[in-house]
């Protein structure tokens, strides 16, 4: 992976951080942390500045990030109500009621959300779908798209410059913050299963 990476870099300069970044939100096991580390190193040695980079990096973010915005907008509330409804609902112990609370949810904290979820990775990229079936507005969600993916795209290609040659020891540090995210987000997940059905239970003893 980091050597496709690499030589599509290495080929297309600007148009290739936009293509691999717009690629890393649609499929997120590409790592944003090595384009962009390395997108900072090339402006090092290369007629590549780090302000177009910049701007490239955050246009991939932006468009991928509206792709997964429609997909969600086209799953929205009513179809996935629709499923809950069914076999897949009961084996999840979901009711409709649930996807009413957490779009409720979402109309009040979405704009946070989408915004503090660009620095985490994985989620950076799937918190666009939720976005789109809540139908948070467009305007809003591209603001906070923009200024969260500009201010995390910077800093890696930032940090990717400085170091130069040594990006890749940067990348170690990066996957490592990765692995932590990710764990503390399962951890946080299970949480709130357990807490959801434990409260499910003693609704039920109490009526």
């Amino acid at each position: 992976m980091e050597e496709f990476v690499i030589t599509i870099m290495n080929q297309y300069g600007y148009f290739g951080i936009f293509f691999l970044i717009f690629i890393e939100n649609i499929f997120p096991p590409i790592p944003s942390e090595v384009v962009l580390l390395f997108g900072g190193f090339m402006t090092t040695y290369s007629k590549l500045g780090l302000p177009l980079m910049i701007v490239f990096s955050t246009l991939g973010s932006t468009v991928g990030a509206i792709i997964l915005y429609y997909i969600g907008k086209i799953l929205n509330k009513e179809r996935l109500k629709r499923i809950v409804s069914g076999k897949v609902g009961k084996v999840l112990r979901l009711k409709t009621s649930d996807i009413d609370k957490a779009d409720r949810w979402f109309d009040t904290k979405g704009n946070k959300t989408v915004f503090f979820c660009r620095f985490i990775p994985v989620v950076r990229s799937l918190i666009s779908i939720p976005a789109g079936m809540s139908e948070m507005q467009m305007g809003k969600f591209l603001l906070y798209t923009v200024v969260g993916s500009a201010i995390w795209n910077t800093v890696l290609l930032f940090a990717g410059n400085k170091v130069g040659k040594n990006w890749k020891s940067i990348v170690n540090i990066m996957s490592q913050y990765s692995h932590i995210i990710l764990v503390i987000l399962v951890i946080g997940f299970v949480g709130f299963v357990i807490y959801h059905f434990s409260n499910k239970k003693n609704k039920k003893k109490s009526s």
